[in-house]
């Protein structure tokens, strides 16, 4: 996810309520340490954050609590933020990679994307703000990256089990063969 999107939710809603949002506000933390020195402006932002990732660990993670099934849970939440991470880091190198192959700036990029701001365009690319479903079909039809690299596909736990056990009800041979395992490996 977006890190300014993920962000304004998280700090909107006030409070981490799921392991998952724990460990993309860690993820999000993580990033602002570095990004705060070329945008200071995220400062209080990334205080805030912090001020929820304590609360979440102090309510949740107290030492008599810690089962399994928390740790379990945990590492699985852990291991999906750390997935749109590497996403985002894999997309920003695929689209820059690209731009230095046909001798084309980020700015240019940005002007043919119709966003004038070249920080605006730098925070698009760098995956502090989203880019917009056109600006990634744009990309994709200019400087042929395949969508699957500009667009994640990965789905929650929380959400593959959902439709798995759809699926299972719907009891449809055809999506009970192709649709199970590439849903249960995706």
């Amino acid at each position: 996810m977006d890190l300014q999107v993920s962000l304004k939710k998280l700090l909107k809603k006030g409070v981490l309520t799921s392991e998952l949002d724990f460990q993309r506000a860690s993820v999000i933390d993580r990033r602002m340490r570095l990004l705060v020195k070329e945008f200071p402006e995220l400062a209080e932002d990334r205080k805030q954050l912090r001020a929820l990732l304590e609360a979440y660990e102090e309510k949740h993670w107290v030492e008599q609590e810690i089962t399994d099934k928390k740790i379990e849970e945990s590492e699985a939440a852990e291991n999906f933020a750390e997935q749109e991470r590497v996403f985002v880091e894999k997309r920003k190198d695929a689209i820059r990679a690209k731009l230095k192959e046909i001798g084309l700036t980020q700015k240019e990029l940005g002007a043919i994307l119709g966003h004038a701001s070249a920080t605006y365009m730098s925070e698009l690319i760098n995956g502090i703000n989203p880019f917009t479903l056109n600006d990634l079909v744009i990309i994709h039809k200019l400087l042929n990256i395949e969508l699957e690299n500009l667009i994640p596909t990965v789905l929650t736990r929380q959400v593959r089990n959902r439709l798995l056990g759809t699926i299972k009800k719907l009891d449809n041979p055809y999506l009970k063969q192709s649709k199970l395992k590439e849903l249960v490996l995706t």
